[in-house]
C-alpha cells in the first residue's frame, strides 16, 4: 500500500507486433495501493492550443471529487496541490508529465486541487471522478498562485490559454479549506 495520497500509475502494457493492450483500471489492483474509491462518472476533454492550462480546480464536501487522470493523446504535464487545512504539505504541489505514448496515470484524492497544462496540440484527457459534478460545490486556486508557485514548464514570457473562470479563482490566501487532514503527508512522487 503507498502513503503517499497522490499516487504517480503506470499500468503495465502487454506488446507485441499488433500493439499493446493495457488495464488502465481494475478495482481490486487499486486496492492493493490503498485506493478504495468508487469511481461513478468519466469525462473526456479536448484542449486544442498547446500550453492550455486548466486548474487548479476541486470540488468542496459534500460532493468532493477524487480524480484518476490519463492523457490519451498529446501530451499533459498534470499537477495536484495539498488544499487539506493543517497538513503540514499544505500548498505544497507535486507534477508529473502524462501522455498517450507513457500511459502513466495521477490519482488525485480529495483536498488535493487538480490542474494540468497541454505541452502539444490537441491534448485529450480522460478522468475518472468519485462524484458527479455539483456546481455549488465547485471551486479552485489561481493557478499562477505565488505561495503555491507551480513550476509550470511554460517557454519564458508565455502565457497559457486560459478560461475566464481559472482567471479569477481566488488565491490560497484567500480561500477556507473545508477538506480535513488525514494524517498522510504529500510526498514526491515515486
Amino acid at each position: 500500500m503507498n502513503e503517499n495520497p497522490v499516487q504517480l500509475i503506470e499500468p503495465k502494457r502487454h506488446g507485441d507486433a499488433r500493439g499493446w493492450f493495457t488495464e488502465v483500471y481494475s478495482e481490486p489492483a487499486f486496492a492493493g495501493l490503498g485506493i478504495d474509491e468508487r469511481f461513478v462518472q468519466d469525462n473526456h476533454s479536448l484542449s486544442r492550443p498547446k500550453f492550455t492550462l486548466r486548474g487548479l480546480h476541486f470540488q468542496t464536501p459534500p460532493r468532493a471529487q477524487a480524480k484518476l487522470v490519463r492523457c490519451v493523446r498529446g501530451r499533459i504535464f498534470d499537477v495536484a496541490v495539498d488544499v487539506r487545512q493543517d497538513a503540514p504539505t499544505y500548498g505544497q504541489w507535486v507534477g508529473a508529465e502524462l501522455s498517450a505514448d507513457n500511459g502513466r496515470q495521477l490519482f488525485v484524492p480529495v483536498g488535493f486541487a487538480h490542474g494540468f497544462l497541454t505541452l502539444e496540440d490537441d491534448c485529450e484527457v480522460i478522468y475518472k471522478v468519485s462524484d458527479t459534478y455539483a456546481p455549488d460545490c465547485d471551486g479552485g486556486i489561481r493557478w499562477n498562485d505565488p505561495q503555491i508557485a507551480v513550476d509550470w514548464p511554460l517557454p519564458p514570457g508565455a502565457q497559457p490559454e486560459l478560461s475566464p473562470k481559472d482567471v479569477a479563482l481566488p488565491l490560497l490566501a484567500d480561500f477556507v479549506s473545508p477538506f480535513p487532514y488525514d494524517g498522510r503527508p504529500l510526498a514526491p512522487l515515486a
